[in-house]
């Protein structure tokens, strides 16, 4: 899913520690509590967050692309992304490099 070109927020810097970055964006785009900063690789998401619904999906990912600099295409998008915090930190990390 290409969201247009946006550049990265100016808000949000990428530290070295790209895992609390993906939980900080987690938390933020999908209103959660502080429980997503004690996510880990087999936390799951899709099906145990109510808030990652069809527009929650869409939220992470125009973060992702907003604060990250992410592009994810229609290609790269499926379940199994979703499935636990780890599948999405392998998918953020092949895609940034």
């Amino acid at each position: 899913m290409h969201l247009g070109d946006v550049p990265p927020s100016a808000s949000f810097k990428p530290s070295k520690d790209l895992e609390a970055d993906l939980r900080a964006i987690l938390h933020d785009a999908l209103q959660l509590g502080d429980e997503a900063f004690a996510f880990n690789a087999e936390t799951p998401l899709l099906g145990a967050l109510p808030q990652l619904d069809s527009m929650g999906v869409l939220a992470v990912l125009t973060a992702l692309e907003q604060q990250l600099g992410l592009q994810l295409h229609d290609d790269d998008i499926d379940a199994s992304l979703f499935e636990t915090f780890g599948s999405l930190m392998e998918c953020v990390r092949r895609r940034l490099g």
